[in-house]
């Protein structure tokens, strides 16, 4: 999607990616297969770029900051791609900047939990993340009580109290090198109940104005103490006393704007070539009430991806199908999203629902 919108400004995309059938290699000027964490690899790819970014967090980021040192111009900059890349020191950061997030402690193996456990019970219900290589869900447990002490990671991670949260929202901020900031229009997250994923989303959020200000400016205040460079994804919750809190961030295009790709002025895409290239922000507006369904990977699939009732789903007004070109289906896997749209919200919602029973990714 990001080449897609890099084909639109005649842009010479070059992409390193380790899956040598990765969907992007047809549209790309130049494809190269090879490891993201290895040091030699992601610097001699750099070397033959003018700007370098990324679309996913776990890169060699020392290979990054020797580019950087040399003169490439690296955007997001390695020195926040080494924060993000680290739930303890992502967590440490907002502390330590007076940005609003749920309490925690950091941990460094399961007996550190189960210590905490016992010093305060008063802490849980809290969730254990893994300091590094969680993704889409993974590396999250939930920790009720010392019965579940057990399902801890015996690795460096952070123990964060849970927050009882009346919604979970995001807002997509850009921020180019002259410091120019823009937000989009904060949405409302639904999550799987067993994934940790986004299952379907809303935009806008059911909110009222003083908490979309609330959500709007802690995203800018987070891109503005980070000095990023591209996009950063702001996922929040909102709790029941209308408190807004930082859950986590993510330095690139994000689930939570693929909505925007029909629905705004500007896509997400379009903003991170703008923020990296330090063009002006485009204008996020929004056309029209939107929602965005994930489509997963059936359960019980795995195999070459077939996508059941498209025709039925080509028949819906507002509604835009985008899949990924991923041939192989599994269980959960992301293969696509379902952007959705109209004017009238009950409608939006039935129309929704209709996406998530009509359209499944199975194999064949």
């Amino acid at each position: 999607m990001l080449l897609q919108a890099g084909i639109d400004w005649n842009l010479r995309v070059h992409v390193l990616d380790p899956d040598p059938d990765a969907p992007c290699r047809h549209l790309c000027t130049q494809f190269t297969t090879g490891s993201l964490t290895d040091y030699d690899t992601v610097y001699q790819f750099g070397q033959g770029v003018d700007v370098l970014t990324i679309e996913i967090e776990r890169v060699n980021v020392d290979a990054l900051e020797t580019l950087e040192r040399e003169g490439k111009r690296v955007y997001p900059q390695p020195s926040v791609i080494r924060i993000i890349q680290d739930k303890r020191l992502q967590k440490q950061f907002y502390r330590d900047h007076n940005l609003p997030t749920a309490d925690f402690v950091l941990t460094e193996t399961r007996a550190d939990v189960a210590m905490f456990e016992i010093e305060r019970p008063d802490f849980f219900p809290a969730f254990h993340k893994l300091g590094r290589d969680g993704y889409d869900g993974r590396g999250v447990q939930r920790i009720d009580s010392v019965v579940d002490v057990g399902l801890a990671f015996d690795a460096p991670g952070v123990l964060e109290q849970a927050v009882d949260f009346e919604k979970e929202l995001a807002v997509i901020v850009s921020r180019n090198a002259d410091g120019a900031v823009q937000t989009f229009p904060t949405v409302e997250m639904v999550f799987h109940p067993k994934l940790n994923m986004v299952d379907y989303l809303f935009a806008p959020a059911d909110i009222s104005d003083a908490i979309n200000q609330k959500a709007q400016a802690i995203a800018r205040r987070t891109a503005e103490a980070f000095g990023i460079v591209g996009l950063l994804a702001v996922e929040l919750f909102l709790d029941k006393l209308g408190n807004v809190l930082i859950n986590e961030v993510a330095p690139r295009p994000h689930n939570s704007g693929h909505h925007t790709m029909r629905a705004n002025v500007t896509s997400q895409f379009e903003q991170h070539w703008r923020a990296i290239l330090n063009y002006p922000p485009g204008n996020t507006t929004a056309y029209q009430p939107a929602a965005m369904v994930n489509l997963l990977g059936e359960a019980g699939h795995t195999g070459p991806a077939v996508y059941e009732g498209l025709e039925t789903l080509l028949t819906m007004p507002g509604v835009f199908p985008f899949f990924y070109g991923k041939a192989q289906t599994k269980p959960f896997r992301k293969m696509g999203h379902v952007t959705v749209m109209d004017q009238d919200l009950v409608a939006l919602r039935e129309k929704v629902e209709m996406v998530k029973a009509r359209i499944k990714v199975v194999s064949s």
